[in-house]
């Protein structure tokens, strides 16, 4: 039996995770890690299924006998709790966005100490996206404009999206384009024709759209659309839990769902 710890366990993303836990055999819930200054602090987590579980604070609260945790948190909580891990030899499985490029580093010298799965959506949904977005661009090729189109709930700090992003990285993969270079994220006033090779990126937010991504490949006459709409979180939890099975055993390193899945 796996045992897993959930970083963020009162959020969104966190009670669904738990709850997929108690709907999946081979694992069960150890640890329950919210911020200091959560009022849920102390008290317990029970589930049909899972043992009782006390929410606590900090890396530091991580049990012992934890074999992995799984965080989608924030940046700044997902590194702590990544050094942690790497601290105690325990896998990690982190769904988190909004990393710079100085934390993404970081991430990856942690997992060069254990065995870490890092995604920016672990939807099975998404990942076969990405694949099949990378398959369209490079068939296409040059003669076929990039646009990427996410929407998110009001809540959602981060923008774009880190799954939006992960498309384009894959697009301009396969185009033989830097990102950095040519990624568009707003346009406004006289901006003049669309430069060579820009991939645009552009952002939405409202209501409680849990998540929205549309690749459009626009061509001389025709486009192509490729779209995936999550209806609730439960996708992203069923993901999160199937790398947690995943990861445990595995050598030292920096994973991504394509791994999970197969896909690489």
């Amino acid at each position: 039996m796996i045992r897993a710890a959930v970083a963020g366990a009162c959020g969104r993303m966190g009670s669904a995770i738990i709850q997929a836990i108690s709907s999946t055999d081979g694992i069960e819930l150890a640890g329950a890690l919210e911020h200091p200054e959560h009022p849920l602090l102390g008290q317990e987590i029970s589930l049909p299924g899972i043992p009782s579980v006390t929410i606590t604070s900090g890396p530091g609260s991580i049990s012992a006998g934890t074999d992995v945790l799984i965080d989608f948190t924030t940046p700044a909580g997902s590194l702590s709790n990544l050094e942690a891990c790497a601290e105690l030899g325990i896998c990690a499985v982190v769904g988190t966005t909004g990393l710079g490029e100085e934390q993404k580093e970081a991430l990856h010298m942690f997992a060069l100490r254990t065995p870490t799965v890092f995604s920016p959506n672990m939807s099975v949904g998404v990942n076969l996206l990405f694949r099949l977005a990378a398959t369209a661009a490079a068939a296409l090729g040059d003669d076929y404009d990039v646009e990427i189109v996410e929407a998110h709930h009001r809540m959602k700090k981060d923008a774009p999206s880190g799954t939006a992003l992960g498309l384009a990285e894959a697009v301009a993969k396969a185009l033989g384009r830097d990102l950095a270079d040519k990624a568009v994220y707003a346009r406004h006033g006289m901006i003049g024709e669309r430069s060579p090779g820009e991939i645009g990126i552009q952002t939405i937010r409202a209501g409680d759209i849990v998540g929205e991504h549309t690749l459009l490949l626009a061509g001389p006459g025709e486009r192509i659309e490729l779209t995936h709409r999550a209806h609730s979180r439960d996708n992203f939890a069923r993901g999160a839990v199937r790398a947690a099975l995943w990861i445990v055993g595995r050598e030292p390193g920096l994973y991504t769902m394509a791994d999970v899945l197969g896909l690489e």
